[in-house]
């Protein structure tokens, strides 16, 4: 399946706003020093010029990956407590061995901006709930004083190097206060987001055996005010390990026995004192959805995302001391620690605790306004339940200060593009991103010296060495093909924890193509040098040999205003059939009738694909996700083949295993 090319850009970025990006300052400053190419990449000709100058500077970025990461720790100023002995000691892919001998502290970076008496009384967090209407703002100041007394509260109670530290805490400064000082004494963070169940918390927090927990009383959601003591209790019964809970009483609860206070933690006057830990020591550990089987703890280092966030928080979106960095997302997806990266480069965080939907479907941009917010991010889902829901945010709020609107989560469709630039802003640099958890950051993603086209991401970023491969093992442009990373990223994983023989790291990335990181999406590599994402291989649609991301299907769905969601699933049958089940969630008053059905077929046969038109069109009451939102296909693809829901899924994993039954009911109904 090609992709088509379209040829006017949906925005452009003004020459003289390019030309003072840090992204073009580096380039001059790394052709200079260390080598890169020396044409400018600020916008003086054609969109295709534009887009050759930042493919040269891409290819040095990996081809020399010595020099331009060595560029990048020089040029923002990495503080290295004991230099390293070489930049990539190993090239190998699992095995890569990055920046060896040398020590550092990731805290004593995201805190160095506020060391400087200038800056002390700024803002370094803003954060709103859904019970504030104006921001409440922490200082510089005041955040290294809170992560100073709980850094030493912590050395005091023997917390140290390699000790774990978990959360179960919302999206509030408190969480940031605690990840800081957890990095600054050397410790491991994990956290999970308060609306996971115990079940979830502890198939992820059992697997490391923190020392630590910082855990609140409950937690303000939709307009409700939800509690977790009990939650809180069982997890304390059932993680032995734990020696120290943490209480922040986010409802105005009392502590539970034998637990600490937040406040007096936190009340010393002491400035903060950082560990120096080599750079592959682990700074925090997160997971994968975990869908079928314990999630994957993946262990990433203090030195790679270090390097890694301050590249794409610095460059790629280009933040600075004067921005405002909002990104909706709970401690329990990893934009929230990409979310924190922004302190590395001195800009403002907003935290926000509560639903982008309440009181209304708008919620979410009421806070980017209110909070004057410049660089705002959200889910590719937000965007299009706005679309649905007919919202003219740009109309009806204050986004004047908004110059950067970033998406992920899933693959943003082009309705979701030009729906931007309708109702947001038309002259909004719409960074669309995709990465994973897996390394933390952004594969694919914005440049603030390119052009944005309906439906396509930028670029590849920096140091990411991205290809699309085809079925050979090939790279293409311009066709589907897997998304591979042939050299290694400082923020990679150093394993999964309890993988000590790194079997289950190997498998999950390098089993396909040995030395080649296959990261599981489907993507399109332009000849103009954008990616366009169609969503997981896993769940690829095959049919007659032409092979379709699910994603792509959604898009053409999902613009009709009777479905809310959908879920397409490609079943091979032992017969040798293809079953290929469309799933819908339709809006409130829509009726799955012949008319609606035909519709569907129709869209799909007509802007898709004639052999991608569905077998069946099924109604359903709502669609099973992980616990980070994103829709689940494969377990219910081993469901409709006839797998016991135990084990096809973690039910641990899953927002509503209701949804999940009804599919398991179904395979069983066509097994007969």
């Amino acid at each position: 399946m090609s992709t088509p090319i379209q040829d006017q850009p949906l925005w452009r970025p003004d020459p003289a706003k390019a030309a003072a990006t840090q992204l073009v300052a580096f380039q001059a400053w790394a052709a200079e020093h260390h080598g890169a190419p020396a044409a400018p990449l600020a916008p003086t000709g054609s969109d295709e010029e534009a887009a050759a100058r930042y493919a040269a500077l891409h290819a040095w970025s990996t081809e020399d990956l010595d020099r331009f990461w060595t560029a990048i720790t020089q040029w923002f100023d990495v503080r290295f407590d004991t230099a390293p002995e070489a930049v990539l000691a190993e090239a190998a892919m699992p095995g890569a061995r990055w920046f060896p001998g040398a020590r550092l502290n990731y805290a004593e970076h995201a805190l160095r901006f506020g060391a400087a008496p200038e800056n002390a009384d700024r803002p370094a967090i803003l954060h709103l709930d859904e019970t504030t209407e104006q921001p409440q703002p922490l200082s510089w100041a005041e955040l290294r004083r809170q992560v100073g007394s709980l850094a030493a509260a912590l050395r005091a109670q023997g917390v140290g190097p390699g000790d774990r530290v978990g959360a179960y805490l919302p999206n509030i400064p408190q969480a940031v206060v605690a990840l800081l000082a957890t990095a600054a004494v050397g410790a491991i963070w994990t956290s999970c987001a308060p609306d996971f169940g115990a079940r979830s918390v502890l198939d992820r927090l059992q697997q490391i055996e923190p020392a630590v927990l910082f855990a609140i009383d409950g937690y303000h959601y939709g307009g409700k005010d939800h509690d977790r003591t009990e939650i809180v209790a069982e997890l304390r019964r059932e993680l032995p390990t734990v020696r120290t809970v943490v209480h922040i009483p986010l409802l105005g609860g009392p502590a539970p026995e034998g637990a600490q206070h937040w406040e007096d933690l936190v009340a010393d006057d002491v400035e903060p004192v950082f560990e120096p830990v080599p750079f592959d020591h682990p700074l925090w550990v997160l997971y994968s959805s975990g869908t079928t089987g314990l999630p994957k703890a993946i262990v990433q280092s203090q030195g790679g995302i270090l390097v890694e966030h301050l590249k794409q928080v610095g460059l790629h979106i280009d933040l600075t001391p004067e921005d405002r960095f909002l990104w909706y997302t709970s401690t329990g997806w990893m934009m929230w620690n990409f979310l924190v990266a922004g302190l590395l480069v001195g800009s403002t965080i907003v935290t926000y605790d509560g639903s982008p939907g309440h009181p209304d479907t708008g919620a979410f941009w009421s806070v980017a306004a209110r909070t004057r917010a410049t660089v705002v991010g959200t889910s590719a889902a937000y965007v299009i339940a706005s679309r649905k829901a007919e919202l003219h945010p740009g109309r009806d709020l204050d986004l004047s200060a908004v110059r950067c609107l970033g998406t992920t989560g899933s693959p943003l469709p082009p309705d979701g593009f030009q729906w931007i630039y309708d109702e947001i802003k038309h002259d909004v640099w719409l960074a669309s991103v995709s990465g994973g958890t897996d390394v933390c950051s952004c594969f694919v993603g914005g440049v603030p010296t390119l052009p944005v086209h309906l439906g396509e991401i930028q670029a590849p970023c920096l140091g990411a060495a991205v290809e699309s491969w085809d079925v050979q093992g090939k790279p293409h442009t311009d066709q589907v093909g897997e998304l591979v990373v042939t050299k290694p990223l400082p923020s990679m994983p150093t394993g999964f924890w309890n993988d000590p023989e790194g079997t289950r790291y190997h498998d999950s990335y390098f089993d396909t193509y040995p030395g080649i990181w296959r990261h599981g999406d489907w993507i399109t590599a332009t000849s103009r040098g954008t990616v366009v994402i169609h969503g997981r291989s896993d769940s690829t649609l095959n049919r007659q040999g032409v092979r379709m991301g699910s994603s792509d299907i959604y898009e053409v769905v999902e613009r009709l205003p009777e479905i809310s969601e959908s879920l397409v699933i490609g079943l091979e049958e032992p017969n040798g059939g293809y079953w290929m089940p469309l799933f819908v969630v339709l809006a409130p008053g829509a009726t799955l009738d012949d008319t609606l059905t035909s519709r569907i077929r129709t869209s799909l046969r007509t802007e898709l694909s004639p052999r991608h038109v569905p077998d069946e069109v099924i109604a359903v009451t709502g669609l099973p996700h992980t616990l980070t939102g994103k829709r689940i296909e494969v377990p219910v693809k081993r469901l409709l083949s006839g797998t016991p829901l135990e084990q096809a899924v973690n039910p641990g994993s899953v927002d509503n295993l209701d949804h999940l039954r009804f599919f398991e009911q179904l395979g069983a109904q066509r097994r007969g």
